[in-house]
């Protein structure tokens, strides 16, 4: 394979220099030589966004960091994208930092740096508020970070993250054969929607290793596919071997009229100073004209019904959550759209933090087939919060904790599985 180095293209790691013509003049070349590595190393190359194409290896070496433009012009849509109906996509949003459209064998690697620029595009909040601390800047949407879709056979190894915006670092959107493995994502906890991982519509992917924390959901996995040609299964992904830290969810899985997202392992994670460990959350405060899909600009509401099934959650440690370590809901409104959630196994895990579970269906939806092996689940007073801004919850505020809720609940087994009350 042979290598591109960025400053062969007029590429200077100054920092200040924009380098998004250089350094996408070295893919386009990788990319007609049938495939190559194009090298960032030996400084901070300041970039726009930026494509990715086929065959091609984006590598960021240890003495490099790869640097976002402070600039929001420097992050368009993605006007000509083929796999996606851009109007559609959630949140508004298709500019990013760094972009692959239907691509075959990409790879984003290296030990060295993405710093995304975020504290361009977040102002900190002037009055009391309960949640993050920073706000939007009164702009479009911020960009997101990485974004691939319709890609087969990606590899991103190895790379830091920092300095997210309010938007999602890495988004996986309907792709297959995916493997994440050796990152950290260090974003800011105090700004609003910057995801860590988010798996929408794919299959076969493998999360292992990662060190992630984020303002909002760390690991999400979803299935909406609004702005798909056809609906797309999210199945058989591997998450494994990763520490998360959030101010929302650790993980989540689905939203609002999402498809299917069936045969999902998440193991040997450890979960700590987040909001929710685990979340199956479908709710039913979203716009209508998110629900009609009469928004032109796009929407983060799916058009299905949703079926979750055969997900299982093992050798996961919890501590410092402040709400509920595992949380399953089912809004009772008609207009949330649901086949059925079943078939969830926990095994040997152990949680600590003011809240039980709390798992609730509905009335013709049930929660169905819930398997709690080995597991334990200590109740705090919440004490060990006092002082500290931890989200500024309003449950740790009003010192109001929730019992264990188990309501539309069906086929429940515990086995060897503790609730204690410190």
């Amino acid at each position: 394979m042979k290598d591109y180095l960025v400053q062969s293209y007029g590429a200077v790691g100054d920092g200040v220099t924009k380098n998004t013509a250089a350094i996408q003049a070295a893919i386009e070349d990788a990319a007609k030589a049938g495939g190559g590595r194009v090298i960032v190393s030996g400084g901070t190359f300041l970039t726009g966004s930026i494509t990715l194409r086929s065959y091609v290896e984006l590598r960021i070496e240890s003495d490099a960091t790869l640097l976002g433009s402070p600039d929001l012009e420097d992050y368009p849509e993605h006007t000509e994208a083929k796999h996606v109906q851009l109007n559609m996509l959630p949140r508004w949003r298709s500019g990013c930092l760094i972009f692959a459209d239907e691509c075959q064998r990409i790879a984003l690697t290296g030990s060295g740096v993405i710093d995304c620029n975020g504290t361009h595009f977040v102002r900190k909040k002037e009055k009391e508020y309960e949640g993050w601390s920073y706000e939007r800047l009164s702009l479009p949407t911020p960009p997101r970070v990485v974004f691939f879709t319709g890609c087969q056979h990606v590899r991103i190894e190895g790379l830091t993250m920092t300095n997210q915006p309010s938007g999602w670092s890495y988004w996986i959107h309907d792709c297959d054969y995916v493997r994440m493995t050796g990152l950290n994502i260090l974003a800011d906890v105090n700004y609003p929607n910057n995801d860590g991982i988010h798996i929408n519509s794919s299959r076969h992917v493998t999360v292992s290793d990662c060190n992630i924390t984020c303002g909002d959901d760390a690991i999400v996995l979803r299935a909406n596919n609004v702005s798909l040609k056809e609906n797309k299964i999210l199945e058989q992904v591997t998450i494994t071997n990763c520490n998360l830290t959030s101010y929302s969810s650790a993980v989540r899985l689905g939203w609002v009229n999402d498809g299917v997202i069936r045969d999902c392992t998440l193991s040997n994670l450890t979960m700590h100073n987040c909001n929710v460990g685990i979340g199956i959350y479908l709710p039913g405060s979203v716009r209508k004209a998110e629900m009609d899909h009469s928004d032109s600009a796009g929407s983060d509401v799916g058009r299905e019904d949703t079926l979750i099934e055969r997900i299982s959650f093992s050798n996961i440690m919890m501590d410092r959550q402040t709400g509920s370590p595992i949380n399953i809901y089912i809004h009772p409104g008609e207009h949330v759209r649901v086949k059925a959630i079943r078939d969830l196994y926990f095994n040997g895990l152990h949680t600590r933090g003011p809240e039980f579970p709390d798992i609730a269906g509905r009335p013709g939806n049930p929660i169905e087939n819930v398997c709690f092996n080995d597991c334990s689940f200590i109740k705090t007073d919440g004490k060990e919060f006092e002082g500290t801004e931890h989200y500024a919850h309003p449950h740790l505020k009003s010192g109001e904790f929730n019992p264990i809720v188990m309501k539309h609940v069906r086929n429940v087994r515990m086995n060897n599985t503790t609730f204690t009350v410190e």
